[in-house]
């Protein structure tokens, strides 16, 4: 009697424990970083942006995630000349190489990139294996294992948008953000560009993004808004008619930034986590989501859990 009840506690440990693993395994976990391009003279690297990959490449390692959104500024700060740039090697595949972070990059340029040749890095999608740059901006969409729920990104040039004078090109980006936003089934919806749409940092956000974009964000229901650009951690909220978007800032990767100079230029109550310690080396975005809620988690260079908020799925 007593080995069978044994036997039965065992087997419901086991069962137990499967559910347990099979129900975490049913999460899409990715990394999100801006403003990470080290610096332009030797050693190419900044303190700030060795510690920051070493510590992504240590919560990897236990998290495994799926990709990493590279979120613009990828080379300061005069981004890169030609596809064979030593750069390439210096700042980036030097420097993440971890093999759990050897993991599809998704990136779009910052204003820095555009010092340079953004067609050379868009190129270099044909050489690395991890580096996807297939065009200036480009969709990408992801289901949750196990599920066939969907998480849809617009890796969207806010540079383009909001500093380029090329009005055809202007307007075939807004066109196309929009188709995108519209034609959009998933679970969670997010664009993600260089800039941001509100940040209390030193930029700021762009006024035309919110003009423009952010209304669009609203009518199509969409989850936020990832950006860097302000060299820190932030999470903004904001609500209209029942839809609540966030906005997501994660730019302190190469350098950190402390100042709030744009807090009085964001809505009321909206800011609802600021990390700039200059005397850090900086973070970055963690993102896990399941089909019922996407938790966002801030990790210091140094490992410390910063913060964390939940979204909760669109409602179609």
């Amino acid at each position: 009697m007593k080995k069978t009840f044994n036997l039965v506690i065992c087997l419901l440990y086991i069962k137990l424990g499967y559910l347990i693993t099979d129900a975490s395994s049913h999460s899409l976990k990715f990394l999100a970083i801006g403003d990470w391009g080290g610096i332009g003279e030797f050693p190419y690297t900044t303190e700030a942006e060795v510690s920051t990959a070493r510590q992504m490449a240590k919560l990897a390692e236990v998290e495994h995630p799926e990709f990493v959104l590279a979120l613009g500024d990828n080379f300061y700060f005069d981004g890169v000349k030609t596809v064979n740039d030593p750069r390439f090697q210096d700042t980036f595949e030097n420097v993440f190489t971890s093999d759990a972070l050897n993991i599809p990059w998704y990136l779009i340029a910052g204003n820095h990139d555009y010092h340079g040749n953004v067609s050379a890095q868009i190129a270099y999608t044909k050489i690395s294996k991890r580096w996807n740059f297939p065009d200036l901006y480009h969709l990408q969409s992801f289901t949750i294992p196990g599920t066939s729920d969907t998480i849809d990104i617009l890796m969207i040039d806010t540079v383009l948008l909001c500093e380029s004078h090329d009005r055809k090109e202007i307007d075939n980006q807004w066109e196309w953000i929009e188709r995108h936003l519209r034609n959009s089934n998933a679970k969670y919806l997010f664009t993600a560009g260089h800039h941001p749409i509100y940040s209390i940092g030193w930029h700021g956000g762009k006024d035309l993004l919110i003009d423009k974009l952010l209304p669009l964000l609203y009518k199509y229901r969409a989850n936020g808004h990832f950006a860097g650009h302000d060299h820190c951690l932030q999470h903004l909220q904001a609500s209209k008619e029942n839809v609540t978007v966030d906005f997501i800032v994660s730019g302190a990767v190469s350098f950190i930034d402390s100042s709030t100079d744009n807090i009085a230029r964001v809505p009321d109550n909206s800011s609802k986590f600021h990390f700039g310690d200059e005397d850090s080396n900086g973070g970055f975005c963690f993102v896990d989501a399941n089909s019922d809620r996407l938790k966002i988690r801030f990790v210091g260079a140094n490992g410390d859990d910063l913060y964390q908020t939940t979204i909760h799925p669109r409602y179609l």
